[in-house]
């Protein structure tokens, strides 16, 4: 693997394999996502569009309303990534390398243009993952393609942000006053960032938070204050890292919609040995039960209830699904299946702060392959528009039962451009097929923290 020499440097660190796992799934090497975040220069600021103000009702479920990007504009970042790595190519082409001809070439330099910090033998490398049909292999997690985004507090008074709620992630993080790489005031009104000088509630801590990407670093150190859920649940003394540097997560960060990610999976997970924010809220009585659920819809908007679920967001029974591992949120899958595809016996995780869903690179083109999709020079797939009611479903077979995502329900379409929401990521440690928000938004989505499953139930 071209991330193999990746590192995470953390301090108080107890698992390098799962910190190298979560490094893996968060690395954020991919190509001009940067510039694709442009789209919506709004001077609207970042934590408006996290949505309308949390609330509490009389159950004691709190609602955090999610905000969702735009179908709009994830085929809009999709031709852009594909029209940037064209250009930049040609220009590589011309400026450089005058003898190339060949597609394959153009698609090398296509690759290898639009990212910082590429690895010494990525050409070549690209050149094997093109001739076999694996160029998706190069995309992974990428927060800028994240669809979904709330909001927090942080110190008191409080600060607000809008964070990407990631159950596939363990730590909370803002961009501090003063950060670098964080964004410019003229796109979306510029980044919170949060100053410490006005926190009474602040305590300084000043360990390093610190994480190498493909792409580059994002660098900080942790501190302690309070942090606020739906303007009501206080936890204190969290500890978080305020980042300095967000050079690693490239243009994309700066031109996205978010400010910072709040990791809401378990402590094994969790950089610097910090404690999580939902196991805080736990231990300090502010949740009335250790749960929380995804309510994503299908089109609009989304919720995110603390303390419990809501039974009038779904009908029917509830299917529990015990996890394999309580790092992510890991459960064991019997099959995947799709038209003549199988995938037998293996493992995943339901992941909301991945917009897609990933599997490995080879079965992803199986099931692209089935569904009429193509892949373009950078590995994402695109499928004619008129084919979309010929696709297939796409079945999972967990614990007994069957789950069901329609098969026009993996595309994303806008403008007569229609996105394969599946996209390949070969992960050499840990789970193997990530379910994120196109699986989520099919079922109403419960996390039981205490009992270590997760629910799923059809929505209303």
């Amino acid at each position: 693997s071209i991330f193999c020499e990746e590192k995470t440097l953390v301090s108080n660190s107890s698992s390098s394999q799962n910190y190298f796992s979560l490094l893996f799934l968060k690395t954020m090497t991919l190509r001009s996502v940067a510039i694709a975040s442009t789209l919506s220069l709004g001077l609207a600021s970042a934590q408006e569009t996290a949505g309308a103000n949390p609330i509490q009702n009389e159950n004691g479920l709190v609602r955090i309303p999610m905000k969702k990007r735009s179908d709009h504009e994830m085929v809009a970042a999709h031709l852009k990534r594909e029209r940037d790595a064209l250009l930049l190519a040609l220009k590589e082409k011309d400026a450089k390398v005058a003898d190339v001809e060949s597609d394959i070439e153009i698609s090398k330099l296509a690759a290898s243009a639009v990212l910082r910090g590429s690895q010494p033998k990525f050409g070549d490398q690209m050149e094997e993952f093109l001739t076999e049909g694996k160029a998706e292999n190069v995309i992974i997690k990428d927060y800028s393609n994240a669809q979904y985004y709330g909001e927090v507090e942080i110190g008191t008074p409080p600060q607000k942000f809008a964070v990407v709620y990631d159950t596939g992630s363990s730590n909370l993080w803002v961009p501090k006053i003063n950060c670098q790489n964080c964004g410019y005031w003229f796109i979306h009104g510029g980044k919170s960032k949060f100053d410490s000088s006005k926190s009474s509630s602040y305590q300084a801590d000043g360990s390093d938070f610190h994480i190498t990407y493909g792409s580059g670093d994002v660098e900080g150190f942790f501190s302690f204050d309070t942090v606020t859920l739906a303007q009501d649940l206080q936890i204190t003394g969290q500890k978080f890292a305020e980042v300095q540097d967000a050079g690693g997560l490239g243009i994309g960060y700066m031109m996205g919609q978010f400010d910072g990610i709040l990791g809401l999976g378990f402590e094994t997970l969790s950089l610097g040995g910090a404690t999580t924010v939902f196991k805080n809220a736990i231990d300090q009585g502010v949740v009335n039960q250790p749960v929380f659920a995804f309510d994503l819809g299908d089109e609009g908007d989304g919720e995110l209830t603390f303390g419990g679920y809501d039974d009038s967001k779904f009908k029917g029974d509830i299917s529990w699904i015990p996890l394999s591992a309580a790092t992510y949120w890991q459960i064991d899958i019997e099959n995947i299946s799709l038209g003549s595809f199988s995938s037998g016996a293996t493992s995943g995780i339901v992941d909301s702060g991945t917009s897609l869903i990933t599997g490995p690179s080879s079965a992803i083109l199986q099931l692209a392959t089935s569904s009429g999709a193509m892949p373009n020079i950078m590995g994402e797939y695109t499928i004619d528009c008129g084919k979309v009611d010929s696709i297939p479903n796409l079945e999972f077979q967990i614990n007994g039962k069957t789950f069901t995502v329609p098969g026009k329900d993996l595309v994303i379409s806008s403008a007569g451009t229609c996105l394969f929401a599946m996209m390949g990521m070969d992960i050499p440690q840990g789970p193997q097929w990530i379910l994120g928000d196109v699986f989520m938004r099919k079922y109403y989505t419960i996390f039981d923290y205490q009992n270590q499953k997760v629910g799923l139930a059809e929505p209303n």
